[in-house]
């Protein structure tokens, strides 16, 4: 029998909220279409995605994972990505390399605060969505209900194209709606006309469009994000895949080519990093245009955290695999596992740096890690440093007494990092309690010197002033000159700006990040052939902190604005709780069967109020936030804890 050759990828993100049956539905895409002659189960812990120890053990998907299944002339990469809230920034890095996604809803559940946040996060990027209501055999599920809840709650741009038979029992069966019943039709257009004007436009004159013409803007207006297909089925029962797999085929457009690099290169994005058997580094790399075969060089670019600078990290490939077959050169439009370059991170890019999209809040709880073992301190850091190359939003950096402190969304992580430590690594660790991470910001300008000979409080061979003073909002930390590049030997200079950047990133007055600075250069001195690099470093810290001292530091913290949707009868009680914390509202909308409140609230308030609402809704209150900046931290709070 002959092979049907592969005209089309595409690259498709299963996303849902914990528990709503991702890791199923994968498993059940794979098997009907024959990539795997066996369904695993999450119970089981033999899925194909999850295959981390860690994973296996929960029961849940802790790091994105690709499997691949052919059917016809098209190969679907599919994306598995975490659904608990804790591990979003998984979910973030997919995004950078799809070409669409299919967001699952449970028939039971419903619509979950994490749905929401996915959708809005979707529909602002413009990709294009199908909703599959899953576990609709299940005990409890419901369909009619259920659409009304997401018109209500997620979006009322959807279009249903599947009705179901016997809901909420083994005998659920699903019957794609054909479009070229009038009936099914003129529903079809009534929905579209929501997004379509030409629709619209035909139905205001009376007319219903030939079902060509709403198959074609039925294309057309998911292509674009802005309207949503649902469709119905069961991820363990088998009911309504086979529809899913052509729906997805039909109105999922594959990427478009993008604009020619300037380094007339391969342009592409790595969007994971494991850990090979040997403990070499693997990057998931999707690429956009160009090729990637063994033995080619390629230079991947980063962007360093204090300046935004293009950082460039150049190694030869040593072997491809690209996932779905057992190619060696990866082609536009494929996934393929890249090994062999030292010191690939998440996030590196071939080709043109872009323009970061804001898409989820970086995370804003603080802790600190320490060994159990003695000894085991620095150990311990290079191993969270290698963790961070696969998740480098948790930011391991040097902590107080030989610990490392690390960024978290949530206590989750926590558990699966001690987990992760133990099993990969051989260290025991305990995290400290966590706090909302704050920032200092300069508020006047302070100056410092340090100068060497009789009177220098360290006695080093080394002459350092600084001045630091405010820089603009968003401006990070700025480093610049006042004296000649040449007055100090190079090792010199790099010795001081590298020390001041640092001494920030530790910690001002009152223990938190210095940012929105500009620290100038404004003396220098040394003493040849005594002087060395390190003499630097030490007199460099000791001015640093007396510069910011002297001018003084205010701290902020994380501010999120929230949207809370209530029963009518809740407005009261929620109203008043967020006052209590001391949220400032934007406004108060609906009124019909629930009202929707908006404003903002400190981050270290959410998680109260996060406890507080199911009790004062009855369980039905959604709560969705995200961090939009920061204010002044009240007097009543020098080091908030989460």
């Amino acid at each position: 029998m002959q092979i049907p050759q592969v005209r089309t990828t595409l690259n498709i993100g299963i996303l849902a909220h914990v528990d709503a049956g991702k890791t199923s539905l994968t498993e059940r895409l794979l098997f009907d279409t024959g990539a795997i002659d066996r369904l695993g189960s999450v119970d089981g812990g033999d899925t194909r995605t999850d295959t981390g120890a860690i994973e296996r053990q929960r029961g849940i998907t802790i790091r994105s994972a690709v499997a691949a299944f052919t059917v016809g002339d098209t190969r679907i990469n599919l994306i598995d990505t975490p659904g608990h809230s804790d591990f979003i920034a998984e979910v973030e890095r997919a995004l950078d390399v799809l070409d669409g996604a299919v967001l699952l809803v449970s028939a039971v559940e419903g619509v979950q605060a994490q749905t929401r946040v996915l959708l809005k996060t979707l529909r602002r990027l413009g990709v294009p969505t199908l909703v599959f209501v899953n576990k609709i055999d299940r005990a409890g599920a419901r369909v009619g209900p259920l659409l009304d809840e997401i018109r209500r709650r997620l979006t009322p741009h959807v279009v249903p194209l599947a009705d179901v038979r016997d809901a909420g029992t083994p005998r659920a069966s699903v019957t794609p709606l054909p479009i070229d019943d009038p009936a099914v039709r003129e529903r079809v257009a009534r929905d579209l006309a929501e997004v379509d004007d030409t629709i619209l436009a035909a139905l205001v004159d009376g007319e219903l469009p030939d079902a060509a013409t709403v198959r074609e803007a039925l294309a057309a207006r998911i292509g674009d994000g802005v309207l949503h297909p649902v469709l119905f089925g069961s991820a363990l029962g088998g009911q309504g895949v086979a529809h899913l797999i052509t729906t997805v085929r039909k109105f999922i457009p594959a990427a478009a080519k993008p604009e020619p690099s300037s380094s007339a290169g391969p342009i592409g994005t790595v969007f994971a990093v494991r850990r090979g058997p040997a403990g070499e580094r693997i990057g998931f790399l999707r690429l956009y245009d160009g090729e990637v075969r063994p033995r080619q060089k390629v230079t991947f670019l980063r962007r360093d955290p204090d300046d935004g600078a293009a950082v460039p990290v150049t190694g030869r490939v040593t072997g491809v695999e690209v996932v779905g077959t057992r190619g060696e050169v990866a082609r536009a439009g494929q996934i393929a596992e890249v090994r062999g370059v030292a010191g690939i991170r998440v996030g590196d890019r071939l080709g043109a740096l872009r323009d970061g999209r804001a898409r989820f809040a970086p995370p804003t709880l603080e802790t600190v890690a320490r060994a159990v073992r003695p000894g085991q301190g620095a150990a311990l850091r290079a191993a969270l440093l290698e963790l961070a190359d696969q998740d480098p939003l948790i930011h391991a950096r040097p902590g107080p007494a030989g610990s490392t402190a690390l960024l978290l969304y949530g206590e989750v992580q926590k558990e699966v990092l001690t987990a992760t430590l133990a099993q990969e690594f051989g260290i025991q660790a305990e995290f400290g309690p966590s706090r909302v991470r704050c920032v200092e910001r300069p508020v006047g300008t302070g100056a410092a010197l340090e100068e060497m000979g009789p009177h220098s409080v360290t006695g080093l061979p080394a002459t350092v002033g600084l001045r630091v003073e405010p820089g603009p909002p968003g401006s990070g930390r700025v480093f610049t000159y006042e004296t000649e590049r040449g007055a100090l030997p190079r090792a010199f200079h790099q010795a001081i700006e590298d020390t001041v950047l640092d001494t920030l990133a530790g910690g001002g007055p009152d223990g938190w990040p210095v940012t929105d600075c500009q620290v100038t250069l404004v003396r220098s001195g040394f003493c040849a052939p005594v002087s060395v690099a390190g003499d630097f470093r030490t007199v460099t810290a000791l001015v640093t902190r007396r510069a910011v001292e002297g001018a003084g530091t205010r701290v902020f913290e994380p501010v999120h604005s929230f949207e809370v949707e209530v029963p009518l009868d809740a407005l009261a009680p929620v109203t008043a709780r967020l006052a209590s914390l001391g949220a400032e509202f934007g406004g108060t909308t609906g009124g019909g069967t629930s009202w929707l409140i908006t404003g903002e609230l400190t981050a270290r308030r959410v998680r109260a109020m996060e406890l507080a609402l199911p009790g004062l809704t009855r369980g039905e209150g959604v709560w969705w936030s995200r961090v939009s900046g920061d204010r002044p931290l009240g007097p009543s709070g020098s080091a908030p804890q989460a």
